[in-house]
């Protein structure tokens, strides 16, 4: 489960996508995730669809990687579903108990909610796989430089986002090597009812996070020890500037945001 995990993770490869410049990977996550919560009807659905099956297809990213990182949350989907399911009274009632409604509406909603989700999962984590942490750092502090001039610390946001990225996948790996770990001493992981699972986690979370504060302050002493003192006067080695490609993609993402709201306002067949 745990090397299912894909967010954070990049994943290497000679595409357009790749090569855009991170504000504008940026840039499109907000506007698809915009768009996803705003469409409404199958041609809405069905433009979003067709927009991230060519977002997948030029990023040259293999489908069944992207789709890994479903599996760790396959029970907050599953929460999600049946809350929307069985907590939505209004519309055709097909059956009710005590608190619990199964309607038309509730069904609507699980399905699309669940829908929603997953093709959030996919978008975000495919900005992250073809961007290096670097990268995003580089385009977060450059995109968000203007708040500079009423005090907001950029370069400090824009740090902690970064090393929290970078984090992750050190925190999986080390993670999975501590529960291997345990398991050769007898820890069960598996089995038992939730309480006994709750319990068996604390073996193991004790230690990743006496790992993780210990990886904390080695990277704040090497920080020191190169005399960081925060993005003050600070250059690049390779500013950020916008290429051809990049102002492409731009009107390529207003337009599509554009048509979904055209389909949603105007277009709504069928509700």
């Amino acid at each position: 489960m745990l090397r299912d995990i894909t967010l954070g993770q990049y994943y290497p490869a000679d595409s357009v996508v790749h090569k855009l410049d991170p504000r504008v990977k940026l840039f499109a996550t907000m506007i698809y995730i915009i768009a996803l919560f705003t469409f409404r009807g199958i041609l809405g659905f069905a433009i979003i669809t067709g927009m991230l099956i060519f977002m997948i297809k030029i990023s040259k990213v293999p489908f069944s990687y992207i789709v890994k990182g479903l599996k760790a949350i396959v029970v907050l989907l599953l929460i999600t579903a049946v809350f929307n399911l069985v907590f939505t009274p209004t519309g055709t009632e097909y059956w009710h108990w005590g608190p619990f409604h199964l309607t038309s509406t509730g069904i609507m909603n699980a399905v699309l909610m669940t829908i929603r989700l997953i093709y959030l999962i996919i978008g975000t984590s495919l900005m992250t796989l073809t961007t290096t942490p670097n990268q995003l750092t580089d385009g977060l502090e450059k995109a968000l430089s203007p708040l500079n001039r009423i005090h907001i610390p950029v370069h400090a946001i824009a740090m902690m986002m970064s090393i929290a990225l970078r984090f992750i996948p050190i925190l999986i790996e080390e993670t999975d090597k501590i529960m291997k770990a345990q398991m050769a001493r007898g820890a069960d992981f598996e089995d038992g009812n939730l309480i006994q699972k709750a319990k068996s986690m604390v073996p193991l979370l004790i230690p990743l996070f006496v790992s993780a504060f210990r990886r904390a302050d080695d990277l704040a002493m090497a920080m020191e020890a190169r005399c960081y003192s925060g993005g003050e006067g600070r250059t690049k080695m390779k500013p950020l500037r916008y290429q051809g490609s990049d102002r492409k993609a731009y009107v390529i993402l207003i337009a599509f945001l554009v048509l979904v709201i055209v389909a949603r306002v105007l277009l709504r067949w069928p509700q």
